[in-house]
């Protein structure tokens, strides 16, 4: 009988010390394994911004541009994708210039030069323009003090600002007695020119014309960290109008519209 005792109380106290050495394992509930695919999913994109790559939810860029036929301002809204492409929205107000333009100094009567026109110039042209496309890097930094390379393609819709370009004159005779005026009927009426009536003159004359828009360009984003966008963007533009845009006197009106330009772009990461 002693002996039984004594081999179930080995076996019961040998069970024990197998049990603590060897405790039964529990399943990870659906919480902790979503908290440890989280975990390595940005430890990978840690890694990732380690080489170079641009990890990013949503960007947010303000751009200034310089184009062969004006210039202009940009607002770009932008939302990740994939690792190498965003959705990109943009935002434009630009001012379109005709290459004939010649702007002269008029003289007053002491013969000093202190206003100046564009002569001949019939009408300013603005657009607004709103596009969406796709940014897709196609160079990586190398590491956060390089460059990334990226191509942009966007398209959309354009409301083309046909507004009339005002010219303060008067009557020779009669200098007490100043207008505005436009090219041609400035020439025609033997008015003299004072100076240009500037920028918020003609608007209650202002003619819309619809119109659309398509863009290729190159991205160089040199930004230190990938949080900040400091980038040159170099491309073309391609814009057509339900109607013929005039200009300049003795210049044929024009839909189709190209032309090449740069931007400086400067933003922010999330």
């Amino acid at each position: 009988m002693k002996k039984i005792v004594l081999l179930l109380l080995t076996g019961t106290i040998s069970y024990a010390a197998l049990a603590q050495v060897n405790p039964k394992q529990k399943s990870p509930t659906a919480k902790e394994e979503k908290r440890n695919a989280r975990r390595e999913h940005i430890n990978q994109l840690i890694k990732l911004e380690e080489e170079g790559e641009i990890i990013f939810a949503k960007q947010s860029i303000f751009g200034f541009k310089l184009a062969t036929d004006g210039y202009g301002i940009s607002y770009e809204f932008g939302r990740f994708q994939s690792q190498r492409t965003a959705l990109i929205y943009q935002f434009e107000l630009n001012e379109k210039k005709s290459r004939t333009e010649k702007r002269v100094g008029i003289a007053n009567g002491g013969g000093f030069s202190t206003n100046s026109v564009v002569f001949g110039k019939t009408h300013n042209f603005y657009q607004l323009k709103f596009g969406v496309g796709q940014q897709r890097i196609i160079g990586g930094k190398g590491n956060k003090n390089g460059v990334a390379v990226m191509a942009i393609y966007a398209g959309g819709v354009s409301a083309g600002l046909e507004k009339p370009y005002m010219v303060n004159v008067f009557v020779p005779g009669d200098e007490d007695h100043r207008f505005k005026s436009t090219y041609p009927m400035i020439l025609d009426s033997g008015y003299h020119e004072i100076g240009a009536a500037g920028p918020f003159a003609g608007w209650k004359d202002v003619k819309v014309r619809p119109g659309a828009h398509a863009k290729l360009a190159l991205r160089f984003d040199w930004g230190r960290f990938n949080e900040t966008v400091s980038a040159i963007e170099a491309g073309i533009n391609a814009e057509f109008y339900s109607s013929k845009i005039a200009q300049v006197m003795g210049v044929a009106p024009k839909q189709f519209f190209f032309n090449a330009y740069v931007s400086l772009l400067l933003g922010r990461r999330k």
